[in-house]
């Protein structure tokens, strides 16, 4: 199983919130490096997340996952942190998780969407699954993390899904304005929120 906890369809569908001043953020990164450029700043996904979950046999044995369970860690009030916008001039927000997760509730529970079915899925060595979970919060800063139930055969066991031996962590931002690198700019503008 591989686990990406940065997935964004398009750029402006991410931001980030750092405690550091706009001098003191390197630009955006390309999805691919969004790990190596938020790890040292410690920067919190911004109001949702959206971890992607490549699931697959290793051998010729059929795995059932049974389901997907939501652990919540820590719930905090929200960082009053700046936030950075991945993408510049985007349109509305599109909704493209195949699950989604409010991390508001007292017991969130992983919803699918979108047409897509509940558990329980099948997987093999030469049948992967790939899972979009879309986790969102609008007033707190919660750590969190996801557990897999499976069984194989006699076998059955549950696998912590989480970002690289860390809970994820999503934050709702303190209001609607954030910052952006626009495109063939040489630093992060201000842009008023709501």
């Amino acid at each position: 199983m591989s686990t990406t906890p940065y997935h964004w369809d398009v750029p402006c569908e991410h931001a980030f919130l750092v405690d550091r001043s706009p001098q003191n953020v390197p630009e955006p990164p390309a999805q691919q490096d969004a790990v190596g450029w938020a790890t040292p700043l410690g920067a919190v996904s911004a109001n949702r997340q959206m971890a992607v979950l490549t699931v697959q046999g290793t051998g010729a044995e059929t795995v059932v996952l049974k389901d997907l369970h939501v652990r919540v860690v820590s719930s905090e009030p929200a960082l009053d942190w700046n936030q950075y916008v991945m993408g510049n001039g985007c349109g509305g927000q599109v909704n493209t998780g195949s699950f989604d997760v409010s991390l508001d509730l007292a017991n969130p529970l992983v919803t699918p969407v979108s047409g897509q079915r509940d558990f329980p899925y099948s997987v093999s060595e030469s049948d992967p699954e790939v899972f979009k979970v879309n986790a969102h919060t609008s007033g707190h800063d919660v750590s969190w993390y996801l557990e897999l139930e499976w069984s194989s055969g006699a076998r059955q066991g549950t696998v912590r899904v989480d970002d690289h031996g860390k809970p994820f962590r999503t934050s709702a931002s303190r209001d609607g304005s954030y910052y952006a690198y626009p495109l063939g700019g040489d630093g992060w503008e201000r842009v008023e929120g709501d």
